[in-house]
């Protein structure tokens, strides 16, 4: 038996380009089904560990799927916001704690979630260098993102401009940054959180003035009694400073002001079931439970998860027929090999051990490469909701 292990070994060795297609083609038809449980375990657990923790969100009317997703994960979707005037609803209904959310804009392509601290709270978000947003326009860190941006307390960071070249939005806000978060290896490693004022500041309904006295000349266009107008060369971007937070003030009504949605925290089950019907049966708002939206959506991706395991059933039989094929053609081929080896004494057992050998090493550096790959994936997974 050992000399017919050698003779396979060698014989698999001598045909490089063959053995590495057959390992190739095993290696496929076992990753498949491996890779797949594997995929969906992460996502099911990932959903599932972030939805458990939001008992319930409230947003416009509109796709249940966005909301939970811009709520939970900062995903960008047109979603129609709520008002303000919707969130002092929810509140003056007492039986939730509402926590508003901004989710609007980004920071180097990071999500702005414009939260007040009582959202760290409950997702256990803990500082681990500087503080909290001290005023509006500072911001916190992600740890992820601080260390992709490079950033730490002192710094400041730019907001992206969702219209580069409408002038009559607003213009990017240059945020301080106050402080970076510990790792949570979630989404919010990903973000910068500012205070729900700040969001105001974002979309332009809320700003300061400049003092005018301190120009130069030349961005001075004109002066008509006590108004000054200036060029738009200065307005380049916001910046909230000591010297100019006593300035900036609000234009419009209070009430009328966006939210992307908003975090409740009812507080016992009864709340839970009473909040939910009664603002569901209005017209404008939708309370949803992320667990019940995230049950469907996961039942959505096992049935897909289904799908890749027939896949991979179709691929295991074309390499099983191709592995047959391979093995029959090189009985033919190797016939007079054989022959010398039936006339020297081997056995019809040892030539058969002989072709069983090579087709079990094949077979065996193909799983063998399946779960080391397997294995990787569940050391470092892709992040399938960022993906999706």
């Amino acid at each position: 038996m050992m000399r017919a292990a050698q003779i396979a070994m060698r014989h698999a060795a001598h045909h490089k380009g063959r053995t590495l297609l057959l390992v190739l083609c095993v290696t496929v038809a076992a990753f498949l089904p491996l890779a797949t449980r594997v995929l969906a375990r992460q996502f099911e657990t990932t959903l599932r560990e972030r939805a458990a923790n939001t008992p319930l969100v409230a947003g416009a009317k509109g796709s249940r799927f966005d909301l939970v997703m811009a709520a939970l994960y900062y995903r960008r979707a047109d979603i129609t916001p709520i008002s303000m005037a919707d969130w002092q609803s929810l509140q003056d209904a007492n039986l939730a704690d509402v926590i508003p959310l901004n989710v609007r804009f980004t920071a180097r392509n990071h999500p702005i979630v414009c939260t007040p601290p009582d959202y760290f709270a409950l997702r256990r978000l803990r500082i681990a260098t500087g503080s909290l947003p001290e005023r509006i326009g500072d911001a916190v860190l992600g740890a992820r993102a601080a260390r992709e941006l490079g950033l730490k307390p002192g710094d400041a960071i730019f907001s992206d401009q969702r219209e580069l070249y409408d002038i009559a939005k607003a213009p990017a806000l240059k945020m301080r940054i106050t402080g970076v978060l510990a790792p949570s290896h979630g989404p919010d490693d990903d973000c910068v959180f500012a205070d729900i004022k700040t969001a105001w500041l974002l979309e332009g309904v809320m700003h300061g003035h400049a003092d005018t006295s301190q120009l130069p000349a030349s961005l001075v266009e004109g002066k008509a009694d006590n108004n000054v107008v200036v060029s738009e060369a200065m307005v380049d971007y916001n910046e909230v400073t000591d010297a100019n937070i006593a300035t900036y003030h609000m234009h419009g009504d209070a009430t009328t002001l966006p939210l992307t949605g908003a975090i409740l925290v009812p507080r016992s089950q009864k709340d839970w079931s009473l909040i939910k019907a009664r603002f569901n049966a209005k017209d404008r708002v939708q309370i949803v439970s992320p667990a019940e939206v995230v049950d469907e959506l996961i039942g959505q991706v096992l049935r897909l998860a289904g799908l890749m395991d027939i896949l991979a059933l179709v691929v295991g039989a074309i390499t099983s027929v191709l592995i047959g094929l391979v093995t029959a053609l090189s009985v033919r081929v190797r016939a007079r090999e054989i022959e010398t080896l039936v006339k020297i004494g081997a056995s019809r057992r040892t030539i058969a051990a002989i072709f069983g050998l090579e087709m079990a090493l094949v077979i065996a550096l193909g799983v063998g490469l399946a779960l080391l790959g397997a294995w990787l994936l569940t050391q470092a997974p892709p992040d399938l909701v960022k993906l999706l």
